[in-house]
C-alpha cells in the first residue's frame, strides 16, 4: 500500500492553526488563574503573562502586548477582556466563554456567599493573609514589568516612551488618564519609531491572530449599542432594572473595577436596593478574593434578588466587555498590519510597559507593602518567581500562609 497524502489535511490545518487548543484546556488554565490571581487588574496581567506566555507559550510576548494594548482602549474590566481574547484565540468562541467562566467563577461564588455572611466577615482589609497576598502581588507585577520591558522597551527610544508614560501615570490621575497616555504613546510611536517598526514583519507568528468575521464583529458592536438604548426603556423594575444598571456600568466605565464602584454605589444605595454599610462591607470582601473586581456585582445581585440577582448582575456587567472584544478584534488585527499603525502600536506597547510600571508603585506597592515584614515577603516571593521558577499559584498560597503568621 503506497502512502498518499490525506486530502482532508489542507482544510483542517488552518483551523488547527486558528484554534490550537480546546475549551477544556482553556478552562483549566483560567480556573487556576481565577483561584490565585490576587492584586487587581494590573497584577492579573502579570499572572496571565507568566502562565500563558512564559510557561504555556500560547502566544508571543508581542502578541500578548497587542491584546493588552487593545483592551486599554476599551471600557470595562481590562484583565477579563484580555482573558476573553486569549480564550477566543486559543479555542474559539467556546474557549472565550470557558476563559470568562473559569476566571470569574471563584470570586463570584465567594462574593455571593459573602452577601449572606457579611456581618460575620466584616472588614477583611487588615487580615494577615490578605496582606500576604498583596505582598505577593507586588512580586508578580514586578516580574511582569521587568519581562515586558526587556522585549517591548529594549532600546533608548522605547524606554523613553515607557519612562514618560510611567511619569505621566504617576502624576495624572482619573479614569481618562490611561486613555490619554496610551494615545500620546501612539503618537510618539508614529512620529519616532518608524524605522524600528519597519524592521518588524506585520504578518508573522508574533501577531495575535484571532479569526472573527466582520459581520460577526459588526453585529456585536451593534448589539452593544442597542442594549444601551433598549434596556433603560424596558427597565421598569425587578431583574430588568438590575440588568440595566449593571450593563451600563460595564459598558461606560474606563479604568477597571475601582472606578465602577462609585457608579454602582450611586445607583444602588440612594435607591435603597443596597444599604450603605452592606455596600462597604462587600467592598472590603471584594479585596479579599482573587479574580476580577467586577465580580462585586455578584455580591450586590445576591443582596437585591438572591440567586437570580447574582446571575443577572454578573452576566450584565461582563456582557459589554465580551461584545466589545469580539467587535474590535478583527479591525485591530487588520489595522496593525498598516505601516503607520505598526509604529503607533510599538509606541503603545512601550506605553503599556510604563503604565504597568506606574501601577507597580501605585496601587500595587503602596497597598501591598504596609510594613518591613511585608517588603521582606515581597522580596522573597520575587526571588522565588524569577530565580527558582516557582509557580505563581504556589508563591501566592505560600505568601498567604506566611502573612497569616507574621503580618
Amino acid at each position: 500500500m503506497t502512502d498518499r497524502p490525506d486530502l482532508s489535511d489542507p482544510p483542517i490545518e488552518p483551523e488547527l492553526r486558528r484554534h490550537p487548543g480546546t475549551p477544556g484546556e482553556v478552562f483549566a488554565a483560567f480556573l487556576q488563574l481565577g483561584l490565585t490571581s490576587f492584586g487587581g487588574p494590573v497584577a492579573h496581567l502579570g499572572y496571565f503573562r507568566e502562565a500563558l506566555v512564559v510557561r504555556r507559550k500560547w502566544l508571543t510576548e508581542q502578541a500578548y502586548a497587542d491584546v493588552v494594548a487593545l483592551c486599554q482602549f476599551l471600557p470595562g474590566p481590562a484583565s477579563s477582556q484580555v482573558g476573553m481574547a486569549l480564550g477566543l484565540q486559543r479555542a474559539g468562541y467556546a474557549g472565550m466563554l470557558a476563559a470568562w467562566v473559569a476566571f470569574t467563577l471563584p470570586s463570584a461564588l465567594a462574593l455571593a456567599v459573602f452577601a449572606y455572611l457579611v456581618t460575620e466577615f466584616g472588614d477583611l482589609a487588615h487580615a494577615g493573609w490578605i496582606l500576604g497576598l498583596k505582598a505577593a502581588a507586588v512580586a508578580v507585577v514586578a516580574q511582569a514589568v521587568m519581562g515586558m520591558a526587556g522585549s517591548l522597551a529594549p532600546d533608548r527610544k522605547r524606554a523613553t516612551v515607557a519612562g514618560a508614560a510611567t511619569i505621566a501615570a504617576l502624576l495624572v490621575t482619573g479614569p481618562w488618564a490611561q486613555i490619554v497616555i496610551i494615545a500620546v504613546a501612539a503618537g510618539l510611536g508614529l512620529a519616532w519609531l518608524r524605522r524600528e517598526a519597519a524592521e518588524v514583519s506585520p504578518g508573522d507568528e508574533n501577531a495575535l491572530e484571532v479569526k472573527v468575521s466582520h459581520p460577526v464583529a459588526l453585529t456585536c458592536l451593534a448589539l452593544f449599542g442597542a442594549l444601551l438604548i433598549v434596556l433603560p426603556l424596558l427597565a421598569n423594575g425587578g431583574l430588568l432594572r438590575l440588568a440595566e444598571i449593571f450593563y451600563r456600568a460595564g459598558a461606560l466605565v474606563f479604568g477597571g473595577g475601582h472606578v465602577v464602584l462609585p457608579l454602582l454605589e450611586s445607583e444602588l444605595v440612594p435607591t435603597g436596593l443596597v444599604g450603605h454599610d452592606e455596600f462597604l462591607a462587600g467592598y472590603g470582601a471584594a479585596q479579599a478574593v482573587p479574580g476580577p473586581l467586577f465580580t462585586f456585582a455578584a455580591y450586590l445581585g445576591a443582596l437585591t434578588d438572591g440567586l437570580p440577582g447574582v446571575l443577572v448582575a454578573i452576566v450584565a456587567i461582563f456582557l459589554p466587555a465580551a461584545l466589545l472584544v469580539v467587535g474590535a478584534l478583527p479591525f485591530w488585527t487588520s489595522l496593525r498590519r498598516l505601516p503607520n499603525a505598526r509604529s503607533a502600536l510599538m509606541g503603545v506597547n512601550a506605553g503599556v510597559v510604563g503604565l504597568l510600571a506606574a501601577a507597580l508603585y501605585d496601587p500595587v506597592f503602596t497597598e501591598g507593602i504596609t510594613s518591613v515584614r511585608a517588603l521582606a515577603l515581597a522580596v522573597a516571593a520575587y526571588v522565588l518567581l524569577t530565580r527558582w521558577a516557582a509557580p505563581p499559584w504556589a508563591v501566592v498560597i505560600g505568601a498567604a500562609l506566611v502573612g497569616a503568621v507574621v503580618l
